[in-house]
């Protein structure tokens, strides 16, 4: 079996802590099984950047090897680029995107570096696995480097219909770069038909058939291969010591009352000003849930350094105080509005003792929150998810309550179903859900689009 390199923003943790999530457990079983090297960048700014020392760290077939970046190349690929310009585009709110020459030069020089920094460590017979919005252009840059293996790219956020691509400068030339993969996998069907579509109407090119595409000379699978959790793991860790004590502290605090729980980053793209509105128009079209059920909303905050993650942190703490204020009792506090992180093993305490599970982002690629949730139910008294349909787990988790997020009547009119559902129905809904999430596990992503990626290399070499 040949050695697999995988590239990523971030590498690790080989070691599995409880934090790491779905898809770093995933790639370290792959690495372990098949030997190979974990590149990324250190998450430190230094003056030497992708100059300067190569991070080695061995763990027996597994290699992390991870470089610097200068504070330039932080400005204007991480901050600039990458989260500025990518991530608002990916998530179609062009009125959020930054348009500036110098983050674009500075995403592409990046690119370059990375590269070449990989270059050495790459052996005939390696397959390559790159990961990311970060890296839409390191397949280029090997292929220039003439680097011949096989090289998969697999994009963790939404892929945007083609007119909302096409606002992008240059977007035409980023898509042209990335025909220099051999397989693009996507988290849904949805993103995978905008991406043949965009090659098609914008790059003129043919649609083959078999989710593939072909232009300038390249021809690529680009399919939908929708992530997934290790789902019978994850149960377990409701037995953990972490999850009884969070289990034990969430049921003394709601005192036979009712909880649903919210567990996002601070994201424009995940809908929290809108979900903190909707939970009010439930206590206002539903008032018999005063004073008896609450909202808990767990939201680590991400990516200060832009101004946009600011303002909506500012908004979701005055709607916390609206909302308390309005509603809340001596006894009865209506939203729970936490902005730290908690490990996985106390999530899924908190997640077991909560009636409803509320994920709801305007945008997303997977959310494995709805995943992980669901797993973590009592299989003879299961909890509720209420789903956007915007989510890509929408797509496989059909017997969650779907709503539009933008919805406040629509969103609390599925909140309310939800706590009122019975017995029966509850059940029946949550066993579908995870019986198809154990058989669509972590693994099985891994496996499938490595497998895809051989098969087509090994056919189009022949």
């Amino acid at each position: 079996m040949s050695r697999l390199i995988v590239v990523s923003n971030r590498v690790g943790p080989l070691k599995d802590s409880g934090k790491a999530g779905g898809l770093a457990v995933a790639l370290v079983d792959t690495l372990r099984q098949t030997g190979g090297i974990w590149f990324g960048w250190t998450g430190k700014v230094s003056e030497e950047g992708t100059f300067g020392l190569l991070h080695e760290e061995k763990h027996r077939k597994v290699v992390m090897q991870q470089i610097d970046i200068t504070q330039q190349d932080y400005d204007e690929f991480y901050i600039g680029y990458a989260n500025r310009t990518l991530w608002p585009v990916l998530h179609y709110r062009l009125d959020l995107a930054e348009f500036d020459r110098r983050y674009e030069e500075g995403y592409r020089r990046v690119n370059e570096r990375f590269a070449a920094r990989l270059h050495p460590s790459i052996q005939p017979d390696d397959t390559i696995w790159v990961h990311d919005y970060h890296f839409f252009g390191l397949a280029a840059q090997l292929r220039a480097m003439e680097v011949e293996n096989p090289i998969a790219f697999f994009l963790h956020i939404p892929f945007p219909a083609p007119e909302i691509l096409a606002a992008l400068p240059n977007a035409e030339s980023l898509v042209r770069r990335m025909l220099a993969y051999d397989l693009i996998g996507f988290q849904t069907e949805r993103d995978a038909a905008n991406f043949r579509r965009f090659v098609v109407e914008e790059l003129q090119g043919e649609d083959l058939g078999n989710d593939r595409v072909s232009a300038v000379g390249r021809e690529v699978i680009a399919r939908a291969y929708p992530i997934g959790i290790d789902a019978e793991s994850f149960a377990q860790f409701v037995h953990s010591a972490d999850a009884r004590r969070h289990m034990a502290r969430v049921e003394k605090l709601l005192d036979g009352r009712q909880q649903i729980i919210g567990v996002d980053r601070i994201d424009y793209s995940k809908g929290l000003p809108e979900r903190f509105k909707a939970f009010e128009r439930l206590l206002e079209d539903y008032p018999e849930n005063r004073g008896q059920v609450s909202l808990m909303q767990v939201a680590p905050p991400s990516r200060s350094e832009v101004d946009s993650y600011v303002d909506i942190r500012n908004e979701l703490e005055h709607l916390t105080g609206h909302i308390n204020g309005r509603f809340a009792d001596l006894d009865w506090t209506p939203i729970r509005f936490l902005t730290r992180s908690f490990n996985r093993k106390a999530l899924a305490g908190v997640y077991r003792e909560s009636k409803v599970g509320l994920v709801t982002p305007l945008r997303d690629g997977m959310n494995l929150v709805a995943k992980e949730y669901v797993a973590a139910q009592r299989p003879e008294d299961p909890g509720v998810l209420v789903l956007s349909r915007f989510a890509g787990a929408a797509e496989r988790m059909k017997e969650a309550l779907i709503v539009n997020p933008h919805s406040a009547e629509e969103v609390a009119a599925a909140l309310q179903t939800a706590l009122t559902m019975p017995w029966e129905e509850r059940r029946e809904r949550w066993l579908a859900m995870y019986e198809r999430i154990c058989e669509e596990g972590a693994h099985e992503w891994a496996q499938a689009i490595l497998s895809d990626l051989r098969t087509e290399f090994a056919a189009y070499s022949a």
